[in-house]
């Protein structure tokens, strides 16, 4: 506001002032205060009030009249200093050396992983059962066939079988769990040798029995320590195990179904079932397959938006949602390239993680759950928050760097982002520098 603007404020302020001292009766009268007839001490009080009201009616005047020149409403009644005060960003930050890591997000289940079955021996199969822990079809290489016997227990859903617990019982004999990878594919009897006798004496050796050697050699001693097993489950004592006297797993199971009802004829999937820790899936488009090795880790979020950190244990084989990676038939000439593509757009790679700490996925036992791959990791590089920039008008972007009391908009080439982070670099642009940014 001009020194003129400011005297002709104050003169008004003072004119006004006099004329109710002046007149003080007048003015009550005009502004409907009073008559003629109201007592002097009435009057009197009624003028002081009246100087009291316009002294603060003019402060209100003049205070506002400042604001508006100061704010340039009034056009040109601000001083020239005023006008040039920069503003500044409502927040600052500082520019950072560090380590950006790039994610690529994706879908995955968490749950108990690929799930398998237990079939019954095939038919002629000999013993009176037969299992698969590997997902194929019956042990003597037949494919649900029916075996023989009725089915007097079975296990329920959820339940966890671990080495020598039964995986169901017909005919009231038990149909016990081993671990390894080979299953009971013929009859091992004294004079037997193979990687199957082996697998049988480490399970038995195991279990507790003893008096015989651990190896591949099937022999007297190895007998009587089947003939002692087998008494334990209520078995025929015969010191020979034939295919289906026992189900073959790499390690414990979880039952994922029981199949078979109880009075049932053995015969079909008895049950499916599937490891006992939890895991996540993921069906990973083949274009991040890169992302995924055996030993990386990445973040897991759960469904309460929980994080737990999580490795890459298993890879498969990438598929497409049809299920085959060809397309075309044998007695065509020539193949549909569009088809291809398709198909190479469709594929997925299986892939499947074990959680660090299964304590922190609390009582979660299925649900639907994002899974963050780092895809880049980029170290020693200057970064700033993302909302640190600023779009020019001709493209590209800038920092707003403050210096003391005053700021500038300095443009920068912009690098990699992670983490709600991007690498920047530029003229004037250090470790340090500060820089604005929003509240």
């Amino acid at each position: 506001m001009t020194d003129g603007t400011v005297e002709r404020r104050a003169e008004t302020e003072q004119a006004l002032l006099a004329d109710a001292e002046a007149e003080p009766e007048a003015a009550l009268l005009a502004t409907g205060g009073g008559t003629g007839a109201d007592r002097p001490e009435d009057t009197r009080r009624r003028s002081r009030r009246l100087r009291v009201a316009l002294v603060t009616a003019c402060a209100i005047v003049v205070a506002g009249v400042v604001g508006a020149a100061a704010t340039g409403v009034l056009g040109g009644g601000g001083t020239k200093a005023a006008a040039a005060a920069p503003s500044g960003p409502p927040a600052t930050t500082t520019v950072k050396r560090t380590t950006l890591t790039s994610t690529q997000t994706v879908d995955g289940t968490l749950g108990y992983g690929d799930t398998a079955t237990v079939q019954a021996p095939a038919s002629g199969a000999s013993g009176s059962a037969a299992s698969s822990g590997t997902g194929q079809s019956a042990q003597s290489g037949g494919s649900g066939g029916t075996g023989s016997g009725i089915v007097t227990w079975m296990p329920s859903d959820g339940d966890v079988i671990s080495r020598g617990d039964p995986v169901y019982k017909v005919d009231q004999q038990s149909v016990p769990l081993l671990y390894g990878s080979v299953p009971l594919y013929r009859t091992l009897k004294d004079g037997s040798t193979g990687s199957d006798v082996k697998m049988l004496e480490q399970n038995l050796h195991a279990l507790g029995y003893r008096g015989f050697t651990v190896d591949s050699d099937y022999d007297a001693n190895t007998a009587a320590a089947v003939e002692k097993w087998q008494k334990k489950l209520g078995r025929s004592q015969t010191g020979e195990v034939e295919v289906g006297d026992a189900a073959v797993a790499s390690g414990a199971r979880r039952v994922a179904h029981a199949q078979l009802a109880l009075g049932s004829a053995l015969g079909g999937t008895v049950l499916t079932w599937t490891g006992t820790e939890r895991v996540i899936s993921v069906n990973l488009d083949v274009q991040y397959e890169n992302l995924a090795r055996k030993g990386a880790t990445a973040v897991v979020t759960l469904p309460d938006d929980t994080e737990v950190q999580a490795e890459v244990t298993k890879i498969g084989t990438p598929t497409t949602s049809g299920g085959s990676s060809s397309s075309g038939s044998s007695g065509s000439s020539s193949s549909s390239g569009s088809s291809d593509a398709a198909d190479s757009s469709s594929a997925t790679v299986p892939v499947e993680l074990t959680i660090k700490d299964p304590k922190k996925l609390g009582n979660y036992q299925v649900a639907s759950v994002t899974v963050e791959f780092a895809s880049e990791t980029r170290p020693n590089v200057l970064a700033v928050p993302v909302n640190a920039l600023f779009a020019e008008p001709d493209g590209g972007y800038a920092v707003e760097v403050v210096t003391g009391g005053t700021t500038a908009y300095k443009p920068v080439r912009l690098g990699m982002f992670g983490n709600g982070m991007v690498e920047v670099s530029g003229a004037g642009i250090d470790a340090g520098t500060v820089v604005g940014v929003p509240k």
